[in-house]
């Protein structure tokens, strides 16, 4: 019997998929669900680098630093590994956006590029944190603001500096957050795609649990039934009280009679992600697992009636908890109780910019993840209910 719902976490989704001499039937059954999915236009993204651009003039920002990533993703479509040389974007406040990338890589990058001609190069004896700046003062220096974009490594951020004595750097946050929270109609739906995704793949690999089975076993099946559908995806997954882990645990473990079955990760279509949980008994529930289920759902339900648009996040946290500690548990983050927040944002990546618990107000077509687990006497016994959807 299914005791969760859908939730989503997918932190320590596993990487390493157990491969079976013959999968499951349920599995082998599955058809590619990927038909049909239309990618983010070219003309989304420049309407996405507008908006940034729009957004800097607002702040005061004369252009924005992005290294290879979710931002640079979103905002270009390049992907690109991160090394110890500098491939970077900047972004200014006006005019064309320009790239900065190692000489030997400029044909394959210009293979890539879909936006800008402006390609500076540096050679292997040059800096190419003096090729940042000089993009920099060849658009404009105005207010001599410069966003730094939140995943730029320090050591290439304090190269820039170096090179730019008297200009100041900030969070490019105000500007990245303020395109990448709001999601379009696009976005939801590549967000959904991912999620139907991956409600298929579990079902699947909830069907081929059997007596003595490793959790490592169970993780695989559940990859396999991922590469079936037509993505790439994985799990984590505990059994017993293992389950009160969190993020799970390292500890072998087999599949028994009356245990509880934590599975949490997903799977991304066009770089969008799920991150779902479920949580289950392999056999009949107790009368116990049950009452702590009902009281799970409701402190859900709950969290859920307080996301309404300029409400701030924490009102959902606060709700949702209220339930758990009128309970008994708790209180706060005291187990036995709720030891975790009740969610957060999601989108190119699965914990992104948007915190439940926080005094962030719930805004139209911010998309969250829902994930409240009640942990009690060292089994989790409940996990997050809800699919992650366009928030009115």
């Amino acid at each position: 019997m299914f005791l969760g719902g859908e939730g989503f976490h997918a932190e320590a989704a596993n990487e390493q998929p157990f491969e079976v001499a013959e999968l499951p039937a349920a599995i082998r059954q599955l058809k590619p669900m990927t038909d049909g999915v239309v990618q983010i236009s070219l003309d989304e993204r420049k309407a996405r680098i507008e908006k940034a651009q729009r957004l800097m003039r607002e702040k005061n920002i004369d252009a924005i630093y992005v290294e290879p990533g979710s931002s640079m993703f979103y905002f270009t479509g390049m992907r690109w590994s991160t090394s110890e040389r500098m491939f970077g974007l900047v972004i200014p406040s006006r005019g064309e956006i320009a790239w900065v990338c190692p000489k030997f890589e400029e044909e394959r990058a210009r293979e890539l590029i879909k936006f800008s001609n402006d390609v500076r190069t540096w050679e292997e004896d040059e800096s190419p944190y003096r090729r940042v700046v000089e993009v920099f003062r060849d658009r404009g220096l105005r207010t001599r603001r410069i966003g730094i974009e939140e995943r730029v490594r320090f050591f290439l951020f304090d190269g820039i500096r170096k090179e730019a004595p008297g200009i100041q750097f900030v969070s490019a946050t105000p500007v990245t957050a303020g395109c990448r929270m709001f999601k379009s109609a696009a976005e939801i739906a590549l967000m959904q795609r991912a999620n139907d995704i991956t409600i298929v793949a579990y079902k699947a690999t909830h069907e081929s649990m059997r007596e003595g089975m490793t959790q490592d076993e169970f993780a695989g099946n559940c990859s396999s039934a991922f590469r079936a559908l037509g993505v790439t995806g994985g799990i984590f997954v505990s059994f017993g009280k293992f389950t009160a882990f969190p993020h799970g645990s390292s500890t072998p473990q087999k599949l028994s009679e009356g245990d509880v079955v934590l599975m949490d990760g997903g799977c991304s279509v066009d770089g969008y992600q799920s991150d779902i949980t479920r949580t289950f008994v392999f056999g009949k529930p107790t009368q116990r697992q049950r009452d702590i289920w009902a009281l799970e759902r409701k402190a859900q339900d709950a969290g859920f009636a307080a996301a309404k648009v300029g409400s701030p996040c924490e009102a959902v946290d606060a709700a949702a908890r209220r339930i758990i500690t009128d309970a008994g548990f708790g209180p706060d983050y005291k187990v036995p109780g709720l030891p975790h927040r009740t969610g957060h944002g999601i989108g190119l990546e699965i914990n992104h910019l948007v915190n439940n618990s926080n005094e962030s107000t719930i805004q139209m077509a911010v998309c969250l993840r829902w994930c409240l687990p009640l942990h009690y006497r060292g089994r989790q016994l409940c996990a997050g209910k809800y699919n992650p959807r366009h928030n009115p």
